[in-house]
């Protein structure tokens, strides 16, 4: 029996996938019982459930553009063909994100640079400042863990430089920052919806902008050249078509992110109140320091992270927690993937090594680029001390607040034996 603190069992989620029920069920159900037109494109004069989900979506972030693509990946490289980014141009990314962030920018051509974070675990806008060479194009901010980045100051740096800023919001849905959706203010953004994000459909990604001539040349990029989103686009200039990827959404998906989003603003009202109960019965610490939060009212709410002040400390608090029953892994160790995790550049084996699909050396080598990036393991060592130093908790919609009590209750009590 344990015996420490944490006694109620812990409700086993990853942010919001556990919202899954009928009427998920029931929308794709009645989509399969009459599959008249199963393609994106509504062809009987109705909205297919591709076209009604970017319509909700649009009302629902401000955007006046989406796009539902088949990953988040796809959605960034949607973003960054919006705005003519790809052979010769630099992206900064920050040093803690996915690799498909990257990945994304090695899709359209570009080179990645990596940059620092800081103890927002975000983008650090004083390195982001240093990173940028006369190649430099766009930046992506990334909202880590439904937690909004240093955006005011990543505006501004993008806005002096004339940079297009793109928010990689695929683990922030429904994050906002100064009352709006992240996102919405900066030149285009990215979701995804794969099974472990705030909604999912098991795999899919939105795009959004405000900027009519980036959606078209998005749409391009994810249709094969070709305009099947058949909405007509106000504004701006129409652009011929061109060929690129195939990464069209598919109503099936659709019809299940409809569903999800209809419960979007009650499962982000539910964690936010688990991370404020938190936070509200945590006594004051010596040995560590919340994540700074930029805008904790649009904080989704569904982690914890804690920055330990002696990295000596880190193994005795997680022997602690183990014995209290507390689930507080350390961030840097966890390994969810072969060859550690794959949110930490020094884990980005395909771009750490320049590794290219072709013998040619694309597209670091690709002659329209001037520069010289090089990647080291050790390259960002501001990020690496922050990570090696931080301690995680992640909540889900179905904990409940006897749990939250039990968790900071331990907290608390590791804090003083510590």
């Amino acid at each position: 029996m344990n015996q420490g603190i944490v006694k109620t069992p812990i409700p086993q989620g990853a942010m919001g996938w556990s919202a899954i029920g009928d009427e998920e069920i029931s929308a794709v159900t009645a989509l399969l019982r009459e599959p008249k037109n199963l393609f994106r494109v509504g062809g009987d004069g109705r909205l297919s459930e591709c076209e009604r989900l970017e319509k909700s979506i649009c009302e629902k972030t401000g955007a006046a553009y989406s796009l539902f693509v088949s990953s988040g990946t796809g959605a960034l490289s949607c973003c960054l063909t919006g705005f003519e980014i790809g052979p010769g141009d630099e992206v900064i990314v920050p040093a803690y994100t996915f690799i498909a962030t990257p990945a994304a920018v090695v899709d359209v051509g570009a080179i990645p640079v990596i940059a620092e974070i800081d103890d927002s675990l975000g983008l650090d806008p004083v390195d982001l400042e240093k990173k940028i060479t006369p190649y430099t194009k766009a930046v992506i901010v990334v909202n880590m863990v439904g937690v909004p980045a240093r955006l005011d100051a990543i505006r501004a740096i993008c806005k002096k430089h004339d940079l297009v800023l793109i928010e990689d919001c695929c683990q922030a849905i429904g994050a906002t920052y100064k009352g709006k959706y992240c996102g919405a203010e900066s030149d285009a953004f990215a979701w995804s919806t794969n099974f472990f994000k705030v909604i999912t459909c098991g795999e899919g990604g939105v795009f959004m902008t405000s900027n009519p001539v980036a959606f078209q040349r998005g749409v391009f990029q994810s249709d094969n050249g070709l305009n099947s989103v058949g909405r007509e686009i106000k504004g701006g200039k129409e652009i011929k078509s061109f060929s690129r990827s195939g990464i069209r959404g598919n109503v099936v998906a659709a019809a299940v992110l409809n569903a999800q989003v209809e419960k979007l603003d009650g499962m982000l009202a539910h964690t936010r109140a688990l991370k404020k109960r938190f936070f509200s019965q945590l006594e004051p610490s010596n040995n560590y320091k919340p994540q700074h939060v930029d805008d904790p009212e649009g904080d989704c709410g569904f982690c914890v992270n804690l920055i330990v002040n002696d990295v000596d400390k880190i193994k005795p608090m997680l022997e602690l927690a183990e014995k209290e029953g507390l689930p507080l892994s350390r961030l840097y160790e966890v390994n969810l993937f072969e060859g550690g995790d794959l949110h930490i550049y020094s884990n980005w084996d395909p771009i750490i090594e320049k590794r290219s699909p072709t013998a040619a050396g694309y597209p670091w080598k690709d002659p329209a680029y001037k520069g010289n990036v090089e990647y080291t393991r050790d390259m960002c060592p501001q990020s690496t001390d922050i990570l090696n130093r931080t301690v995680r908790l992640l909540f889900n919609i179905k904990m409940t607040d006897t749990n939250i009590d039990e968790f900071a209750a331990a907290l608390n009590k590791i804090d003083k034996e510590i």
